[in-house]
């Protein structure tokens, strides 16, 4: 064999396993996504990492942390205190709710430094909790520079529905954007059949909607990513690409006899 083809095979299976494996996740995961009055307080967990790995990062405090309700927005950053999430730095806090609304909790991160990518990561990440039967605002946007707005309603939903959203960047659709879709493996119960089956792959149409099946319960995260106009100063000094991506967390719930 050429010394040239040596080299090569492992640079090859490493770009390979890069491009399948390596999703990052902006994660707000409330305890539930449904508040009722047996249980008025939601926990909140932020994190970074590759969820159906439960592999972790270590996050920097977020930049923003707060909550939409009924059109007002309400700071939850000071109330933020350091946890140990999937063994690495992650973010927690807890909210009473005293009053019916749907509730938008959206997290914008401190830019993520990714050497191996030579890039920086941002990810406007929500979710979003129905609290004491209300039912109407989940469709509206957040105002974010980019996310996933549902098109189904995002609590209610059983494992085997179809989700459908919207992706927006700056207000407007982004037709044919690729949506990555990965599940919350949080207690290990499932192993995937292969590499690529770890993050799922789906495409906007021309109108910035995509649809996908969620086949199992739990938590399941959404991430459409695009490339900032605008660059970042890099460790060595030299301008570095920004990856913006669009985040939405849903729970979806196993049939119950």
């Amino acid at each position: 064999m050429k010394p040239s083809a040596t080299l090569t095979f492992p640079i090859v299976m490493l770009l390979f396993s890069a491009t399948v494996c390596s999703a990052h996740f902006g994660m707000t995961i409330p305890s539930s996504n449904i508040i009722s009055q047996e249980n008025k307080t939601v926990e909140l967990a932020l994190s970074f990492s590759h969820p159906f790995e439960t592999i972790g990062m270590d996050m920097e405090q977020p930049k923003k942390f707060y909550v939409l309700k009924n059109g007002e927005t309400t700071d939850l950053l000071p109330g933020l205190h350091k946890a140990d999430i999937m063994g690495h730095n992650g973010w927690q806090t807890e909210q009473k709710i005293g009053r019916p609304g749907v509730l938008q909790y959206v997290m914008e991160p401190q830019p993520y430094w990714e050497p191996a990518e030579d890039i920086y990561i941002i990810h406007y990440t929500k979710t979003i909790v129905a609290a004491f039967g209300a039912d109407s605002g989940w469709e509206k946007p957040a105002g974010l520079p980019t996310e996933i707005v549902p098109l189904t309603r995002p609590y209610g939903n059983y494992a085997g529905n179809s989700f459908t959203g919207k992706v927006l960047i700056d207000g407007s659709p982004a037709a044919n954007a690729a949506v990555e879709v990965e599940f919350y493996n949080r207690q290990k119960n499932y192993t995937s059949p292969s590499d690529y089956h770890i993050t799922q792959v789906v495409t906007t149409d021309e109108r910035g909607i995509f649809t996908f099946t969620c086949p199992i319960a739990g938590w399941w995260g959404f991430s459409a990513l695009h490339e900032a106009d605008s660059t970042m100063t890099g460790p060595d000094n030299e301008e570095k690409v920004v990856e913006l991506g669009a985040v939405l967390w849903l729970y979806f719930d196993a049939v119950k006899r």
